[in-house]
């Protein structure tokens, strides 16, 4: 639903379709949309596992990994300027590409948030457990899944009483961030050139930046790790209804998120590949979050709390910002009849998604209960099955940006590259990389439980029960209610895309 030019009507005359407009600005924008990645705790999964697979070129292959994801960034951006509707992804693929394809891209959009929310209060937990000396707590996975269920609902009645309260607490979560990893990196640095390393430090060097160095094969499993550490920066968009200046600050916050990313990871991979020496790492690759412990320790001695506490109010950060889109995606799909209407309630007083906020948490608390039941390398399984969520839908906006700008590409060099294809680039990119996580999820062996499901692998069996699921809930709702499926295809209004109108 693209929001007026007065900014939307009053509450009272659309009492369950209307966020509250203007909530909050472009800054608190980008930093929900920094938080969404959760960089503290995504560096500390999987810069081990990048560094056995690359070497010395983990920074060159985050650095690979973050073209896909300005390039579909930009087709958030264009598409955000036609149509600020929360739902962004379903939205503008259902206008560009249909229904069909429509649902399914909201349908990835909020099973990520299913699958990954439990994951990330849980390391919140654990980290902030350590932080405080409580190690035998953090040992106790009934203590741990007790308190992060306590984490998840608490960040859920933030999310719930307002956007603006949740935007402020963002703000002092990944200011603690960015200061502690910051930290942490200069520390580390000043101990390789002074010689002072307790590893088996190298030199930092610039050639680190050659994502080809270690070889293709070695680089396509990278780019595999290298895009899940971008995921979330899209949080921003979702909040475009919310956002002053919906139009364009939103997709410009999602620009910049990227950017700041990538000057964080690489800050802090030369750090840590720096300090630490390929060979640790490598050897150490399996502990994934838990290398950061044992690293934190290394370089800051007493002061490792610091960065334990990073990737605690990392974790804590993302679990809060990952219900967001989950369940504004919700809400657009929703008050468009493509799920049940009652999801579309707006909260009276709070003005927002009251209704499909707690349902997201409560999946969420479920799915993360259930499988840890199966065992701990379960819930990691369903945490490596979000790279095809997140492939497929970042690629569907890719081409939907293309498709439904479809009359206006060729009309300047502009349009063609950054609106045509350059998104167009960045959705194959990432196909490409869908194709080959299918492949590597495939051999059991390649899973973290490390048996087979089915004769394939857990996270793969998982990715297609997620998809089949979607499209037999898709099919009964059709049957159900068809009113969204009577929705046609269209192209972006040429007044919008040559500033008209808003």
């Amino acid at each position: 639903m693209a929001q007026d030019s007065a900014g939307g009507a009053a509450p009272a005359e659309i009492p369950d379709g209307e966020l509250k407009h203007n909530a909050i600005g472009f800054l608190d924008a980008l930093v929900i949309g920094l938080n969404s990645t959760s960089p503290a705790y995504s560096l500390a999964a999987v810069i081990g596992p990048i560094v056995a697979l690359v070497g010395i070129y983990a920074p060159g292959v985050m650095l690979a990994s973050f073209v896909p994801m300005l390039l579909i960034a930009a087709a958030f951006y264009y598409l955000n300027k036609v149509d600020q509707d929360c739902g962004t992804t379903f939205s503008w693929v259902t206008r560009a590409m249909g229904p069909w394809a429509g649902w399914l891209g909201g349908w990835a959009i909020t099973m990520t948030g299913v699958l990954v929310i439990g994951s990330l209060a849980d390391v919140a937990v654990h980290f902030g457990l350590l932080a405080v000396g409580l190690d035998g707590w953090a040992d106790s996975a009934l203590v741990r899944q007790t308190l992060a269920v306590v984490v998840i609902l608490a960040m859920t009645a933030i999310c719930v009483v307002g956007t603006e309260l949740s935007a402020h607490l963002q703000d002092v979560l990944i200011l603690a961030q960015v200061f502690f990893l910051l930290a942490f990196a200069v520390v580390a640095l000043y101990r390789i050139y002074a010689g002072t390393s307790t590893l088996d430090s190298i030199e930092p060097s610039l050639g680190w930046l050659n994502p080809f160095g270690a070889g293709g094969a070695a680089l396509t499993g990278g780019l595999l790790l290298g895009v899940f550490i971008y995921w979330g920066w899209e949080s921003a968009v979702n909040l475009t209804e919310e956002v002053k200046d919906s139009a364009t600050a939103p997709g410009k916050a999602g620009i910049w998120s990227t950017v700041v990313l990538l000057v964080t990871y690489l800050s802090v991979g030369y750090a840590v590949v720096g300090y630490a020496g390929t060979a640790f790492l490598a050897a150490n690759a399996g502990e994934e979050e838990a290398i950061f412990a044992v690293l934190a320790h290394e370089v800051m001695g007493g002061w490792d709390w610091m960065v334990l506490l990073a990737v605690c109010t990392s974790a804590l950060a993302s679990t809060q910002t990952t219900i967001i889109p989950a369940s504004r995606t919700a809400l657009s799909m929703a008050r468009r009849h493509a799920l049940p209407h009652p999801l579309a309630h707006i909260h009276p007083r709070f003005r927002t998604p009251d209704v499909s906020t707690w349902w997201v948490a409560g999946i969420a608390i479920a799915w993360y209960l259930i499988v840890n039941q199966i065992s701990e390398n379960a819930l990691l399984d369903s945490l490596t099955a979000l790279s095809l969520l997140i492939a497929f839908y970042y690629a569907l906006t890719g081409v939907a940006c293309a498709v439904y700008y479809r009359r206006h590409l060729l009309e300047n060099l502009h349009n063609f590259l950054l609106i045509g294809l350059g998104p167009l680039i960045g959705a194959g990119m990432l196909a490409w990389l869908l194709e080959e996580s299918i492949g590597d999820m495939s051999n059991p062996e390649n899973s973290a439980s490390g048996v087979s499901w089915f004769g394939l692998g857990p996270p793969l069996v998982i990715g297609i029960g997620i998809a089949l699921a979607g499209v037999l809930i898709m099919c009964f709702w059709r049957v159900r209610d068809g009113r969204f499926w009577r929705e046609r295809r269209g192209v972006v209004d040429p007044a919008l895309v040559h500033g008209r109108k808003r």
